[in-house]
């Protein structure tokens, strides 16, 4: 660790995936000698590329395969800079310069710049439609397409051209997988393994023409379909090229450093410029390019200890093996797999229950394996081969249980006995065994939750699991219970569900998230991301006058009332009530805008005016200057209510939307809820300003109001629906507050409106907040008892003194 006093040096990586910031975690747990600044060229934190096909399937968003939020660095005293490309090293003055023009120093620089999906050189390969799947904005185009598209076309049989397959296929695309070899993962499968797995993918819906050759991509400027080599075409309005990954070495070869395929680097990640390191999928180690996590973690624990100044043992090369779950099915592979004339083969081909299983000897030594279907011996075979095991009576026994007609039943003792300290048992996160066992045993886990929530082992693909619990068994030993299925707690932290938790917190009259966490057990003492800021609401929603409000569990956007932004900066958006201004606030936003140097001052969708580029240090400052309260751009609040200019100025406006709008916006502008909430007031079903797509809708009409409820204009998109009519401002404003408090107690922390109307029905939201008149009118005093409650609109936000404290206070825990 670094003296008190010595001066920290500057450490720059640029690349901000997974390879380059598990290094950065390596780093942080050996030293904290560095100051150190992250370039990514994509506008997200640090997230899992492994789990990019649940996210184009929809099983998972985008918040759900972060790794590293942006909190985590800042916790962490890491710069990030997302949405920058850097250009140029200049290894000899030993600083970087990015394409905005920006420049930094460094002490020591890590290049970790991944890889980008090959493009075949066929004519037609640039046209509009033709995308790799390397990252999430391939998912988003894939996602856009498949809203006005119906045939894909993915080039490629390997993993990710599969994974894309089936996302396609869920998203209801008619998708033909284009293979120029006859196998499916040639390169990993053996051609029962691939006929398998070609079978089961079929069954899925998935589309095959295996040994084909694309030679054009058709189409104008859009592309159209493929042509083959056979002459035969096949139609498609979008195109994933998937056929090989070619390693991001433009900026080293640009900046002098000696590349080959990668960037070349010894044995201890160091490329040929001095103090310049190399890591994951760009670099080429031993004439070797990896392209599987788990080597890239193997290099980043040697390359930490390298620049951490630990004396480290040389990186010698990566034992391959390869355990996926494709589509939902598990295959393996190891060593070598295709069957050669000096081999010995070892089978069992169970079709009645899809398993297989096959093991290559040399000289009566295991050299290779292939899986399909039951996979829990990996582990063993993985060592076996790189070991370079003899097979014996006992081992054939272990691998394919004395000959009996099954695909397994080894001692899974003996395999997680055997495996060393530094083996890695979750490729995604780069967790060993030793970092497992040790965490059983200090800290007395018990459960591969406690595991994962302790670790990262299993949080990401899951395919660790098995070997996770052998491990947890054998640790524990006599003492280890079997874990029983457990109902699943809002996160990881318990296993008590929204509603159990809401109904101690009002049964037991609990106020305060320590509380409540130490009265219901919670399995983590700090809690995490996903519970506190929960918990925080569920406090809030049930005791208003009476909970403390824990700012160390609001979100870094809450706590300093700004939206962070890419760059490091903020994005501040003061109110405008309905969308109205006045002269002088816009010449207060002007001069605040010069004067902490905005660098954009651009009009939302919302109707306001967001001042973005404004450094962290000037955020009191600002607010003071503005004297405005704080649109809440950041927050699970009524963000905006969105008017046209109704009745006081439109020929066709019924009503006078502008003053509705305001008068709903300023009651409930100051009201947590468990969402994001947006609002929009029309005169006329012309709906300009597009209440059929808000939390809350509201259109006039000549005999009076219109209400609509839980649209949704994001990434799931949802046309709100007609909850009732009314005929007075009185009643519309009442049923107004009855359905946003009926919200503020059943929805589940983080639920859009839109999901929680698909829930509950908008028969049952329509019963409790129209047609039962005493419970509408319970709820709408429920609202008016928790706004009496909120302090001034912009009182917190101008209190400078107030907010510096809140900036400088020390955050609990990781809240992205």
């Amino acid at each position: 660790m670094a003296e008190p006093n010595m001066k920290r040096r500057k450490l720059v990586l640029i690349g901000n995936g997974m390879a380059g910031v598990n290094t950065l975690e390596q780093i942080l747990k050996l030293t904290n000698a560095f100051d150190i600044c992250v370039y990514g060229e994509e506008p997200y934190p640090n997230y899992n590329r492994i789990q990019l096909s649940y996210v184009l399937e929809g099983s998972k968003r985008i918040d759900d395969i972060i790794l590293n939020s942006r909190e985590w660095y800042e916790e962490n005293g890491i710069q990030l800079h997302t949405g920058t490309k850097v250009v140029r090293i200049d290894t000899k003055d030993k600083r970087i310069y990015t394409a905005e023009g920006e420049t930094a120093e460094y002490d020591v620089l890590i290049i970790a710049t991944g890889s980008k999906p090959f493009i075949l050189p066929v004519p037609g390969a640039n046209k509009d439609g033709v995308i790799g799947f390397r990252d999430i904005a391939d998912c988003e185009t894939m996602i856009d397409a498949s809203r006005t598209f119906k045939q894909a076309a993915v080039i490629g049989g390997g993993l990710l051209g599969l994974e894309a397959a089936k996302g396609l296929v869920q998203l209801g695309m008619e998708t033909t997988v284009v293979h120029l070899m006859d196998s499916l993962m040639e390169r990993q499968l053996d051609e029962v393994a691939s006929g398998m797995l070609k079978a089961e993918l079929e069954r899925q819906g998935i589309r095959f023409r295996m040994g084909t050759k694309t030679t054009e991509v058709l189409g104008g400027s859009e592309v159209s379909g493929l042509r083959f080599a056979d002459g035969t075409e096949l139609e498609a309005q979008l195109v994933v090229m998937s056929a090989g990954i070619v390693p991001h070495i433009e900026l080293a070869k640009e900046s002098g450093i000696e590349t080959g395929r990668g960037i070349l680097v010894n044995d201890f990640m160091q490329t040929s410029a001095p103090d310049v390191y190399a890591v994951g999928e760009c670099c080429e180690h031993r004439g070797v390019c990896y392209g599987l996590v788990a080597p890239l973690f193997e290099q980043g624990a040697v390359l930490a200890k390298t620049i951490a100044g630990i004396e480290a043992a040389p990186y010698e090369g990566s034992s391959v093996s390869t355990k996926l779950k494709i589509s939902g099915v598990d295959v393996f592979s190891a060593g070598e797999y295709l069957e050669r004339p000096d081999h010995q083969v070892l089978r069992i081909h169970d079709d009645w229950h899809g398993h297989y299983k096959k093991v290559l000897l040399r000289d009566k030594r295991i050299v290779g394996a292939v899986m399909y279907g039951e996979v829990s011996d990996a582990p063993l075979l993985t060592r076996l081969i790189r070991d370079g095991a003899l097979m014996t009576d006992e081992r054939y026994a272990e691998l394919f249980g004395g000959g009996t007609a099954c695909c397994g039943g080894g001692n899974k003792e003996s395999i997680v006995q055997a495996m060393a300290d530094d083996e890695i048992v979750c490729g995604c996160n780069g967790v060993t065994k030793g970092d497992i066992v040790r965490v059983i045993q200090v800290d007395g886990l018990t459960t591969v939750d406690q595991i994962k929530m302790k670790t990262g082992a299993t949080r990401s693909c899951g395919g660790c699991k098995p070997l996770v619990e052998q491990l947890l068994q054998f640790v524990l030993g006599d003492s280890y219970q079997e874990q029983q299925p457990v109902k699943k707690g809002i996160c990881g932290c318990t296993t008590h569900s929204r509603d159990e938790i809401v109904a101690a917190i009002k049964g037991m009259h609990l106020t305060s998230v320590r509380e409540v966490m130490m009265v219901l057990e919670w399995q983590q003492s700090e809690g995490c991301s996903k519970c506190r800021p929960a918990l925080n609401y569920y406090l809030g929603m049930a005791w208003p006058a009476e909970y403390e409000d824990s700012r160390q569990s609001r979100f870094v956007n809450e706590r300093l009332h700004a939206n962070i932004q890419n760059d490091g900066t903020y994005s501040v958006i003061p109110r405008m009530y309905g969308g109205v201004t006045t002269p002088e606030q816009l010449r207060q936003i002007a001069d605040a805008a010069d004067k902490y140097e905005a660098k954009m001052v651009k009009v939302t969708g919302g109707q306001r005016i967001d001042l973005l580029g404004i450094h962290k240090a000037d955020l009191p400052a600002i607010w003071k200057d503005l004297g405005m309260p704080s649109g809440y751009g950041y927050a699970k609040a009524l963000r905006t209510v969105k008017t046209c200019v109704g009745s006081q100025f439109c020929r066709f406006g019924t009503q006078d939307t502008i003053a509705m709008g305001i008068q709903l916006e300023k009651k409930f502008e100051r009201l947590w809820m468990p969402a994001k909430f947006k609002m929009a007031v029309n005169g006329c079903p012309r709906n300009c300003a597009e209440s059929g797509t808000k939390d809350l809708g509201i259109v006039g009409n000549e005999g009076g109001w219109e209400i609509y409820v839980g649209g949704n204009g994001g990434i799931r998109m949802k046309e709100a629906e007609l909850l009732c009519k009314v005929k007075t401002n009185e009643e519309l404003e009442e049923i107004c507050g009855a359905f946003i408090q009926h919200y503020r107690e059943t929805g589940n922390y983080g639920e859009r409106t839109s999901e929680w109307i698909e829930r509950l029905g908008i028969e049952h939201v329509r019963a409790v907040v129209v047609d039962d008149l005493a419970r509408r009118q319970a709820l709408a005093q429920g609202v008016e008892d928790a706004l009496a409650e909120l302090q001034d609109p912009w009182q917190e936000v101008i209190e400078s003194e107030k907010l510096q404290r809140d900036y400088y206070q020390a955050v609990e825990v990781d809240v992205k």
